[in-house]
């Protein structure tokens, strides 16, 4: 990389690694408290919404934002147009679902739906203010205030959610908990931004986008359905319960691999589209960005199976004991999360907005069909074969970027197979050293400690370069 692209990448990982840090560790906060306070049935209520939420943020969205990053030099117009087109459209949407609230519980078989949905679906409209301004952010690779920002609504809304739960309000804590984060988050957007919003409404720039966009929002809407499809299915067969508990793990599990996948999003879109147009050079940033997603996604995700049970009995309670067998599963797939954002992002920059359409469109048809066909045979084996899917499905993002910048399977297993292997060794390794440990809260220490202590030894015995240069650049910021 040339000097200015890697200081500007070195820096944008770093404030992109302290943002999802920071963020995951309130959440890991608020989550043990929240999880202490409320109930699986409360966890349950709220997360069956979560799909509908997503998808009609998807939707006032519509792909605009990622069209804006992938523009090399956006202008005020094509900003305002953008941000006029969101609040519009998330108008629309909040009327459509506030009448669709009575279908919706008597989907789920629960009545309380009906109002608490009415209230957690002004989430996306209040969102929609602050979209335009986050593009912004991202396009100048301002993460460090996108860091402030994340911390700053976090615990905002952690407080009033704990509060709120102290006072007897249950499922709709969470509910406040949502409204207040993404309320706080665009009051921050809007005094970091220095782009404003007009009235000289103009949608030409959106019909120019259009084309691209369309099949990012049709793109992105699979993913959310693909990334809540279990919640969605468990929630008109299970009861709320199983829901709640499924839930509970899944939120565990996200928080974990979001921190990676956080992280090289940030950067990942913005540094690819500026050496799309040198091949080579393109290659060169995507395998570095291949290792270390690898370097930080397989000890960490590995290791939160390994210490699940003990972490799940500790923080929250034996009431959720339902949902550690659950997240060591997730965990599994969720250390080869962070590589599908990386891919999706490489064929983003590539203006192959086709591909990301279609590949997620046969990922989702086969994730649902697999579900629905192993149904009868509960919680535990739909969630392993989810898994196995995405572990699997990996190989066909692995061909298009093949076909696109030329890393061959070979060169992608080169990068990433070692850090695979090490830490699968180094869990083990550490399971078997404490086995014999009976406390959970020593047992607890002594698997985090043990494990991280191995898994850096062997990395400076192997000379591994991206362990030097990550400490070498921390020494450097402080």
């Amino acid at each position: 990389m040339a000097a200015g692209l890697k200081e500007k990448t070195a820096k944008g990982l770093f404030w992109g690694m302290m943002s999802n840090g920071s963020t995951q560790l309130l959440n890991l906060v608020f989550g043990i408290f929240l999880g202490r306070l409320l109930s699986p049935t409360d966890y349950g209520i709220v997360g069956v919404l979560t799909i509908f939420t997503a998808i009609a943020g998807n939707i006032q969205a519509a792909g605009f934002t990622q069209a804006l990053i992938n523009i090399h030099r956006p202008t005020h117009r094509e900003y305002n147009s953008v941000f006029w087109f969101n609040v519009l459209t998330s108008l629309l949407l909040y009327a459509v679902l506030f009448f669709c609230a009575p279908l919706i519980a008597d989907f789920f078989h629960q009545e309380s739906l009906i109002s608490v949905s009415r209230f957690v679906f002004l989430s996306f409209v209040i969102a929609s203010l602050g979209i335009v301004h986050n593009a912004w952010l991202v396009k100048n690779l301002m993460i460090r205030e996108t860091a402030i920002i994340g911390f700053i609504a976090l615990l905002c809304s952690g407080a009033v959610g704990i509060v709120l739960a102290l006072l007897g309000y249950g499922y709709w804590s969470l509910a406040w908990q949502q409204i207040v984060y993404i309320s706080v988050t665009n009051v921050v957007r809007l005094y970091y931004s220095r782009w404003r919003p007009t009235f000289h409404i103009d949608f030409e720039p959106v019909r120019t986008m259009f084309p691209f966009a369309v099949k990012l929002l049709i793109t992105n809407i699979l993913n959310t359905l693909s990334q809540n499809v279990l919640t969605f299915i468990f929630g008109r067969l299970l009861p709320i319960r199983s829901v709640g508990n499924f839930s509970q793990a899944s939120k565990w599990n996200t928080m974990a691999h979001s921190f990676i996948s956080g992280t090289v999003a940030q950067v990942a879109q913005p540094v690819l589209a500026e050496v799309s147009d040198d091949d080579e050079r393109e290659l060169r940033v995507f395998r570095k960005m291949l290792r270390f997603t690898a370097f930080l996604s397989f000890p960490i995700m590995f290791g939160l199976a390994l210490v699940a049970r003990e972490f799940i009995i500790l923080t929250i309670g034996t009431q959720w004991l339902d949902s550690i067998p659950l997240l060591q599963i997730l965990c599994i797939g969720g250390a080869f999360m962070p590589f599908y954002t990386l891919y999706q992002n490489l064929i983003i920059t590539q203006g192959r907005s086709d591909i990301y359409l279609y590949t997620n469109v046969v990922f989702l048809v086969i994730q649902i069909a697999l579900i629905l066909l192993l149904a009868q045979h509960g919680i535990i084996v739909m969630v392993a074969a989810y898994t196995l899917l995405t572990l699997v499905y990996l190989a066909v993002w692995q061909y298009h970027a093949l076909r696109l910048v030329h890393i061959s399977f070979w060169q992608a297993v080169i990068d990433t197979i070692p850090f695979f292997l090490v830490s699968a060794a180094v869990m083990a390794v550490t399971y078997y050293l404490t086995q014999p440990i009976a406390s959970l809260v020593l047992l607890l220490a002594a698997r985090v400690f043990i494990a991280f202590v191995l898994y850096v030894a062997v990395m400076k015995v192997l000379k591994v370069k991206l362990l030097s240069e990550t400490i070498q650049y921390i020494k450097n910021i402080f």
